[in-house]
């Protein structure tokens, strides 16, 4: 069995203890915030599926606040069980809802990173595709973005296996410089573009001058 495979029977199986819990509080089970984690759930399972099947679900910046919302709400839940009584009925939400949130938070966490080629859009896939050449070809590539009184520079270096990008912006505000590293060309590809509106044909421009 494949690792795509286990995880989309992992996510039919969610799938399914979302039904089985839409059908137990149509028929009057569950607790009154029964709702509340179904409508959870359901985006923690819309989310896994997108990771199981390597696809671009909604936006990448709401996965890792919703795995860290599901691992409080799991450990605050556990122990909330040890130091209140509670009935059968809520105990089983509370257990069931407890253990798969805390397996839906690491998937999800990791699922959110938006270093993968999985949230790039088909044109920074072709920018990373030419990059990725470009690198192969040069050790160092330099861009200059001149807008105004702006200026940005980026110096781009792949190390190893990572992409690394160092960026100098200049402003009538002042100056700054920081910088990443990607194991990705598609997630430099953004960053550029993002934080110094920078593309690659920047970069082709500057090695044919």
């Amino acid at each position: 069995m494949t690792l795509k495979r286990a995880y989309c029977l992992l996510a039919a199986f969610y799938s399914l203890l979302l039904v089985i819990g839409i059908v137990a509080v149509l028929m009057g089970g569950g607790t009154p915030l029964s709702a509340v984690y179904l409508v959870v759930g359901f985006f923690a399972v819309l989310g896994l599926w997108g990771a199981s099947l390597q696809r671009s679900v909604m936006n990448p910046r709401m996965w890792r606040p919703l795995a860290v919302a599901l691992a409080v709400g799991g450990v605050v839940q556990l122990v909330a069980m040890v130091l209140v009584p509670v009935s059968s009925v809520a105990l089983t939400w509370v257990l069931v809802s407890s253990i798969f949130a805390l397996l839906l938070a690491v998937m999800l966490y990791h699922y959110g990173n938006r270093d993968q080629p999985l949230w790039a859009t088909e044109d920074e896939r072709s920018a990373a595709s030419r990059l990725r050449a470009m690198l192969h070809q040069q050790t160092a590539l330099t861009a200059i973005h001149k807008e105004g009184e702006r200026e940005n520079h980026a110096n781009v270096f792949k190390v190893g296996n990572e992409y690394e990008a160092n960026i100098t912006r200049h402003s009538p505000e002042g100056q700054e410089a920081f910088s990443e590293r990607f194991r990705h060309p598609e997630s430099l590809v953004f960053f550029l573009e993002k934080f110094a509106s920078i593309s690659v044909n920047d970069f082709q421009q500057s090695t044919a001058h």
